[in-house]
């Protein structure tokens, strides 16, 4: 199949049209079904599409990604199309609008072929608590994909389609693409446009793409990155043309110290890191190993903020306004309590308590207000870091994918993000690229944080790295 944007070009140009690179990719979706990564596939508008590309190319007016075929995580709106954040209480919601980042695409003639499979409302590290049963991962069926993005990440690693967009809160598209060998970015928060993203927890949520290629994830960004009206908190800073190559002649780079420390990480992970540390050394690079005491804290932080953020967005789906209402109600605060206790899957109830719980009165400052107060902290000493280095380097996962149903205690599965959620608490830009290869025959990611808006410089290191690993 075709897993770049440069071998689908390659296919155009000897005739082959944008229809039948389409149809392809359908029926590898059909032969693929037991991934469970699409929700939905766009049959017919996918060709419809297609067929539109195709006449652009014959008159020479298509834009950068005619071929591209993309799928989209189902909280990712397109209007005129199902979105349901794989929640029973969105069934059969239809969107009435198209997402900034998604139009983006469309503008270039992208194609999109279907909706993919995540976690409920995007809350989940191994894309077990869809209401459409869990993805399996491609490289082996009886492991997960990660999560939540896991039916994007599948998709990209099957060849189900070129690329596909994601939505990162915690992880959420870096962790699935070390668990499936794909590249994932998280802009830096702002860096694109929320518009049509169904929100979890607003100031962490950033859409990203998935693809085979540092050159694909490059493009893409560069495409849906940029100021829009329709999102307050998109910055208004210009967008440059990425993976230019631009890099310093000696870089500084930072490794945490505390993230080889971490209990239960899989010695090869490290030993990875190591390698690819000794690499940066032997090219004159400046490496050092940099304290970052606050790890242990990351997590609870995490899941403190982001669910008092789900507790307040997930209000709106009362069975009242739109979305699932249930039969049985009478009157309004049953009809609340049925439609929601009926809609909600066991995660997401999970989290929309914790989240009330800690914005209640009495617990509000010893939780929520010191939580923020933490973020403070964190954003503040990693931007100490940036002041003198770079780039931190440190692993994306603590491990390759784990079996599916192979992790029962939410405790442990939300530890699953201890080296990502990082990123999202201080808003800065991350990228996981695919350059382990542990002895199970896995794939597992090298992870890059940069200073908030160096996408550029980002992508042009993990571009340097993959030179100097191979």
């Amino acid at each position: 199949m075709y897993r770049t944007l440069s071998e689908v070009k390659a296919q155009l140009s000897t005739g082959k049209t944008v229809v039948s690179i389409v149809e392809d990719y359908l029926s590898e979706i059909e032969k693929n079904k037991d991934l469970n990564a699409f929700i939905e596939v766009f049959n017919e508008t996918a060709i419809q599409q297609a067929q539109a590309v195709d006449q652009k190319i014959k008159d020479g007016t298509a834009g950068k990604l005619a071929g591209m075929v993309i799928g989209l995580k189902d909280n990712l709106c397109f209007k005129g199309q199902k979105v349901s954040a794989s929640s029973k209480i969105l069934n059969g919601f239809e969107s009435l609008f198209t997402g900034t980042a998604v139009q983006r695409l469309l503008d270039q003639d992208a194609i999109i072929i279907g909706r993919l499979n995540c976690d409920e409302f995007a809350m989940g590290s191994s894309n077990e608590t869809s209401a459409y049963g869990p993805v399996k991962n491609p490289l082996n069926r009886a492991l997960v994909p990660g999560g939540s993005s896991g039916g994007s990440a599948a998709a990209v690693a099957a060849g189900l389609c070129t690329a596909s967009l994601g939505s990162d809160t915690g992880g959420s598209i870096r962790q699935p693409a070390s668990f499936t060998g794909t590249y994932g970015l998280k802009p830096t928060y702002g860096r694109i446009s929320r518009h049509g993203l169904i929100a979890y927890a607003s100031s962490f949520d950033q859409i990203g793409p998935f693809a085979n290629s540092l050159e694909d994830t490059a493009l893409l960004l560069e495409i849906m990155a940029g100021k829009d009206d329709f999102d307050s908190t998109a910055s208004s800073k210009p967008v440059p043309a990425y993976l230019d190559g631009k890099l310093p002649e000696k870089l500084k780079v930072a490794v945490l110290k505390e993230s080889f420390e971490t209990k239960g990480i899989d010695k090869e992970v490290i030993q990875h890191t190591e390698d690819v540390i000794a690499s940066l050394k032997a090219q004159g690079h400046e490496v050092e190993m940099v304290s970052f005491p606050y790890l242990d804290y990351v997590v609870p932080t995490y899941y403190v903020l982001t669910t008092a953020e789900a507790s307040s967005n997930l209000s709106r789906f009362d069975g009242v306004h739109y979305g699932h209402r249930s039969v049985d109600a009478q009157g309004v605060e049953e009809t609340y309590k049925k439609s929601r206790t009926e809609g909600f899957g066991p995660e997401v109830k999970r989290r929309i308590m914790a989240g009330t719980f800690v914005l209640s009165h009495g617990y509000y400052d010893a939780y929520y207000t010191k939580a923020q107060k933490v973020r403070r902290v964190l954003q503040d000493k990693t931007d100490a870091i940036f002041a003198n280095f770079d780039f931190i380097v440190l692993p994306t996962t603590p491990s390759t994918a784990f079996e599916l149903n192979g992790v029962k205690d939410p405790i442990q599965m939300y530890l699953q993000d201890i080296f990502t959620v990082h990123a999202n608490l201080t808003g800065h830009p991350a990228i996981s690229i695919p350059t382990g290869k542990h002895s199970n025959g896995l794939p597992f990611g090298l992870q890059i944080m940069a200073k908030p808006f160096d996408e550029n410089g980002m992508l042009n290191f993990a571009a340097y790295i993959e030179k100097i690993s191979n």
